[in-house]
C-alpha cells in the first residue's frame, strides 16, 4: 500500500512538472536571431468577380526577431524585438500598359522618412502567446505603425483549442482556436470586433448594404515555434437592391521561417517597462489596436470649385437624367468635408432654379456644419420661402442616419414663428418620421425624442382645429409609436372622415403583433357600422386593416357575409379585394379560402356583383435580389364618380419590406355636378379633392386640389390640365459608410450611396361639356447607386467603384365617362421603355500626381409595358377608347 501511494505521488509530481513546461505560445531562445520572409497584400475586386477586374498591391520584406527579455518565473512572458528590412512594393492588378508601381522602389514610393520608420525596430510584449503591449515611436506616421501592428498581430497564437477575446490591430475581437498535430487554425469572428472607428448605414434594410466577412489564419508549428503563418481576410459588401453592385476586399499575410543565426543576448531587468526604457527611452507603449488615419486629399477641389464645375447638373430640366443624382452624390461627399462658411457660400451663390436641389444636398449631408449652414440660410418666418423650407424638411424626413440635433432643430422651428401654415404642418409631420428612425436606432429615451413624443402624443387632444388634429395624426402615423395605437383607434371612430382614414391607414402600417383583439374589435365595428353610419372610403379602409392584420376565421366570415348588403360600388370593391387576396396569395389568403368553403358566405349572389370599383395587385419586377409589387385600389360612389384611388408600390429584399410609394387621391361631394344622389352617410359632405403621398416610408403633407363648391367651380372653369406637384427633388436613398480595419494593418474605406431624382405630380380634370373626368399620377425618376472602396496608404492609393443607374417613368391615369349609365371607367398604369447601365471603375494614384483610371460598363434597354389589371378594366378601356374614336 505504501509503495502504491509513493508511486501515485511521484506520478503527480512528474505530471505537474511536465504541465509547467508546456508552452502556452511561441518561445524564442536567448542569443538567437530568427529570420522570416513576410508578405502582405490587399486586393479589391467585384463581389464574385474574376482576377481580371481586380486592383491592389503587395508589400514584401524580410523580418528579423530576437528575444530581448524573459520573465525568469514564466518562460511564456517575453519581450521580443522585430525589425523589417529590404521592403518592396508591387502592383497586384492584371498586367496593363500603365503599371504605376513598375520600376519604383520602396524609397521612391514611400519617401526616405516613412521607409526609415517602417524599417526601424520595435518591440512587442508577448505573454502566453498574446500581445500584451506594442512599443514603437509616437512620431511615426499612423499608417506605418499600423503596418507594424499587422505583423505583430500575426504572431499572436495559442497552442490549445478554445475561444478567447483578444486585442490586436483589428480591435477587441472574439477568436476561435483549433489546434491539431502541429497545426493551429485561428478564426476571428469579425462581427464581434470593437474598434474606435464608427460609421453609419441606411435606416431601411431594402435600400441598405449587406456585409459578409471572414478571417482565418493557419499556423504550422514545430516544437511550439511558428514555421509559417498564412492569413486571409475577406470582406464583401453588396447593395441589397442589386447584389452585382458589390465589392470584395481581400487581405492576405504570409510569414515563413527562413532560418536562425546568433543574435543579441537578453537584457537584464526586473520588468518589461524598465527593459524597454534601458534599450531605447523613445520607445512608447502605443497600443496594438490600429490608430485612426486621417486621409488628406492632395489636389482635390474645394466645395466652391466642385460646385462651379457641376452646378449645371442641378438645374430642374436635368433632374430626369441619371447625371443629376450622380452629381448629387458626389456633391454630398464634398459637402461632408466642408466648413459651414464654405457651405453658406455655395447656398448664397446658387441660382434660384438650382437652389432647391442644393438645399436637398446640404441637408442630406447630415454633418454638424451642413445643418448649421442650412438653418442659418433659411428664414422660416418668411412665407415666400415655402419651397426651400419644405425641401429642407422632406430631406430631413428621408435622412439616412438622423441625429438628435436634427430633431432638436425641427422642435425649435416648431416652437418659433413660422410664416406658412403648410410649413408648420410639414415640420410636425416630419418630426414624427425622425422619431421613428431615432427609436429604431435605440434613441427612444433621449431627451429630445422624449419631448417630441410627448408633444405629438398629446397633440390631437390639445386643439380643436381640424387641420392641427390632422397634422398631429399624420406625425404619429410617421412615428409608428406603439403608444399611438389607442389614439388611432379613438380617431378611427371620429365623425370627421379625414381623421378616420388617417387613423385606419396608420394602423395598417403597424406590425400585426401590435394589433390586439381590442383594436380588431373596434375596426370591425367601424366596417359593420355597429354604432353609426360611416363613409364608404372609411369602411373600405377598415376592411383593409381587417384583412391585413392576421384576421380570424370569424372576422373574415362576417366580412364575406356583409357583401350584398353594402352600397352598390362597395359591394364590387369588396368582391374584387377578396379575389385579389386569393389570386396574389396575400397573407390572409389561407383563412379567406377556409371561410369561403361555407356556401352561405360564398355564393353566386354575393360574388356576381357588378360595378366599376376594383382592387388589383401584381409584380412590377421580380429578381433574385429584390421584388417589387404594386397594388391599385379604386372605389367609386354610386353615381360613378371616383371616391378614392390608392396606388402602392412595395419593395422587398432579404425578408424586409419597404413602402416605396403610396399615392392616394380622394374626392367627395361632387354628385351635384351631375345631379346625382349621394350615397348613404355622404349627403352632407363638402366638395373636396386632394392627394396624399407616402414616399419611402415617410408620410408627406397632403395636397388639396380644391375645397368647397365655389373653389370647385372656379377650378373647373380655370382648369388647365397641368398636374400639381406633390414632391420633387433629390433624395439620398442609400448611405453607408465604414472603415474596414484589416488584420494586416491596412485600412479600407467603404462608401455606398444611392441617389434618386424624383418628380411626382397629380391632377384632376373635369369636363362638363364632354361629361368626362380624368385623374392622373405621374412619377418620373432617375436612380444612381454607387459602391466605392478605397485603400489609401499615403504612398499609394487604390480603389474600385461599382455602380448602376436608370431613368424611368410610371404613369397612372383614370378616365371616367359619365355621359351614360353605367359610367365607363378606364384605368391605365404605364411604364415607359427605360435604360439600365452598370459600370466598374478601378483607379490608382501616387502622391507625385501619377494616376491610372480604367472603366468598363454595359447598357441595356428595358422594354416598357402597361401593367395588367383586372379583365373588366380591359373591357371597359376598350369601350372608352372606341367611344373616343
Amino acid at each position: 500500500m505504501l509503495k502504491l501511494v509513493v508511486l501515485l505521488l511521484c506520478t503527480a509530481v512528474v505530471a505537474t512538472d511536465s504541465k509547467k513546461d508546456v508552452a502556452a505560445g511561441p518561445r524564442l531562445d536567448n542569443h538567437q536571431l530568427y529570420k522570416f520572409s513576410y508578405r502582405t497584400e490587399v486586393l479589391l475586386d467585384r463581389a464574385g468577380g474574376s482576377k481580371t477586374s481586380s486592383a491592389g498591391y503587395r508589400i514584401t520584406s524580410d523580418v528579423s526577431a530576437h528575444l530581448v527579455w524573459r520573465d525568469p518565473g514564466n518562460k511564456d512572458d517575453q519581450l521580443i524585438q522585430l525589425a523589417m528590412s529590404d521592403v518592396g512594393v508591387e502592383s497586384l492588378a492584371p498586367r496593363s500598359k500603365r503599371d504605376l508601381l513598375k520600376g519604383s522602389t520602396a524609397e521612391s514610393l514611400m519617401g526616405k522618412g516613412p521607409l526609415g520608420a517602417l524599417t526601424r525596430p520595435y518591440m512587442i510584449h508577448l505573454r502566453n502567446g498574446k500581445v500584451k503591449a506594442f512599443y514603437s515611436y509616437r512620431e511615426e506616421p499612423a499608417t506605418i505603425k499600423n503596418l507594424k501592428r499587422g505583423l505583430a498581430s500575426l504572431l499572436q497564437v495559442q497552442l490549445n483549442t478554445g475561444k478567447v477575446i483578444e486585442n490586436d490591430v483589428s480591435g477587441r475581437c472574439t477568436v476561435q482556436y483549433r489546434a491539431t498535430n502541429g497545426q493551429v487554425t485561428r478564426t476571428k469572428l469579425l462581427e464581434t470586433c470593437q474598434t474606435s472607428e464608427t460609421g453609419f448605414t441606411t435606416h431601411s434594410q431594402v435600400l441598405g448594404v449587406s456585409k459578409k466577412a471572414s478571417s482565418v489564419t493557419s499556423f504550422t508549428l514545430s516544437d511550439g515555434f511558428i514555421e509559417s503563418a498564412e492569413a486571409e481576410e475577406v470582406h464583401i459588401l453588396t447593395a441589397n437592391s442589386r447584389r452585382s453592385a458589390g465589392v470584395k476586399v481581400v487581405s492576405r499575410q504570409s510569414l515563413k521561417f527562413v532560418g536562425r543565426a546568433a543574435g543579441p543576448l537578453e537584457v537584464p531587468g526586473k520588468d518589461v517597462a524598465s527593459v524597454v526604457a534601458s534599450v531605447d527611452a523613445k520607445l512608447a507603449a502605443v497600443g496594438v489596436m490600429a490608430e485612426q488615419v486621417k486621409s488628406q486629399c492632395k489636389g482635390c477641389p474645394t466645395l466652391v470649385e466642385h460646385w462651379q464645375a457641376n452646378k449645371d447638373q442641378f438645374e430642374p430640366e436635368r433632374l430626369s437624367k441619371a447625371m443629376a443624382p450622380r452629381s448629387f452624390l458626389a456633391f454630398i461627399q464634398s459637402i461632408r468635408k466642408a466648413t459651414e462658411k464654405e457651405i453658406l457660400s455655395v447656398l448664397k451663390s446658387a441660382s434660384k432654379t438650382a437652389l432647391p436641389q442644393v438645399v436637398d444636398a446640404v441637408t442630406s449631408a447630415q454633418t454638424p456644419a451642413s445643418l448649421d449652414a442650412i438653418l442659418s440660410f433659411l428664414n422660416f418666418t418668411d412665407a415666400k420661402g415655402l419651397v426651400l423650407q419644405e425641401r429642407f424638411l422632406y430631406a430631413c424626413g428621408f435622412a439616412s442616419h438622423p441625429n438628435e440635433k436634427m430633431l432638436q432643430s425641427l422642435l425649435d422651428i416648431s416652437r418659433g414663428k413660422i410664416g406658412s401654415s403648410e410649413i408648420k404642418e410639414s415640420v410636425v409631420i416630419i418630426m414624427g418620421a425622425l422619431v421613428n428612425k431615432l427609436c429604431h436606432k435605440g434613441g427612444c429615451d433621449s431627451p429630445t425624442v422624449v419631448q417630441v413624443k410627448k408633444m405629438i402624443l398629446e397633440g390631437p387632444e390639445s386643439t380643436e382645429v381640424e387641420a392641427e388634429i390632422q397634422m398631429f395624426l399624420l406625425s404619429l402615423k410617421n412615428s409608428l409609436l406603439p403608444e399611438a395605437i389607442p389614439i388611432f383607434t379613438k380617431y378611427a371612430e371620429s365623425e370627421v372622415g379625414a381623421f378616420c382614414t388617417i387613423a385606419l391607414s396608420a394602423l395598417q402600417r403597424y406590425d400585426t403583433k401590435l394589433i390586439t383583439e381590442e383594436v380588431k374589435s373596434i375596426v370591425n365595428r367601424i366596417y359593420h357600422q355597429n354604432r353609426r353610419i360611416y363613409e364608404k372610403n372609411v369602411r373600405s379602409a377598415a376592411a383593409d386593416v381587417i384583412l391585413s392584420s392576421n384576421p380570424s376565421y370569424e372576422h373574415v366570415k362576417n366580412l364575406l357575409l356583409s357583401i350584398g348588403n353594402l352600397p352598390h360600388e362597395m359591394n364590387k370593391y369588396m368582391v374584387s379585394k377578396i379575389q385579389d387576396i386569393l389570386r396574389f396569395e396575400l397573407p390572409a389568403s389561407k383563412v379567406v379560402r377556409h371561410a369561403m368553403k361555407d356556401m352561405v358566405s360564398h355564393n353566386y349572389d354575393r360574388f356576381a356583383k357588378v360595378g366599376s370599383s376594383s382592387a388589383y395587385s401584381g409584380f412590377m419586377a421580380k429578381t433574385a435580389d429584390v421584388s417589387s409589387t404594386y397594388s391599385l385600389d379604386i372605389l367609386y360612389s354610386g353615381s360613378g364618380i371616383m371616391r378614392r384611388s390608392n396606388m402602392n408600390i412595395y419593395g422587398a429584399s432579404s425578408g424586409a419590406t419597404l413602402h416605396g410609394l403610396q399615392v392616394a387621391i380622394e374626392a367627395q361631394g361632387l354628385e351635384t355636378l351631375i345631379a346625382a344622389t349621394p350615397d348613404e352617410g355622404e349627403q352632407d359632405l363638402e366638395s373636396y379633392a386632394g392627394m396624399s403621398a407616402l414616399l419611402f416610408d415617410v408620410q408627406l403633407r397632403p395636397v388639396t386640389f380644391f375645397k368647397g363648391y365655389s373653389d370647385l367651380m372656379s377650378k373647373i372653369f380655370s382648369m388647365s390640365g397641368e398636374p400639381v406637384n406633390v414632391v420633387k427633388g433629390l433624395i439620398l436613398l442609400t448611405d453607408h459608410s465604414e472603415v474596414i480595419q484589416l488584420q494586416s494593418g491596412v485600412k479600407a474605406s467603404a462608401e455606398f450611396q444611392g441617389g434618386l431624382a424624383i418628380d411626382i405630380s397629380g391632377g384632376m380634370e373635369i369636363s362638363l361639356w364632354y361629361r368626362e373626368s380624368k385623374t392622373s399620377v405621374n412619377n418620373r425618376g432617375a436612380l444612381v447607386v454607387t459602391g466605392n472602396v478605397t485603400v489609401d496608404m499615403d504612398f499609394v492609393r487604390t480603389g474600385m467603384e461599382v455602380s448602376f443607374e436608370t431613368e424611368a417613368s410610371l404613369d397612372f391615369i383614370t378616365t371616367v365617362q359619365f355621359s351614360n349609365y353605367p359610367f365607363l371607367v378606364c384605368i391605365q398604369m404605364d411604364k415607359t421603355t427605360f435604360p439600365f447601365s452598370e459600370y466598374l471603375t478601378k483607379y490608382e494614384s501616387l502622391p507625385s500626381g501619377k494616376s491610372s483610371v480604367s472603366s468598363k460598363g454595359r447598357k441595356q434597354l428595358v422594354p416598357g409595358s402597361e401593367f395588367p389589371l383586372h379583365q373588366e378594366n380591359s373591357n371597359m378601356c376598350k369601350k372608352v377608347f372606341d367611344s373616343d374614336w
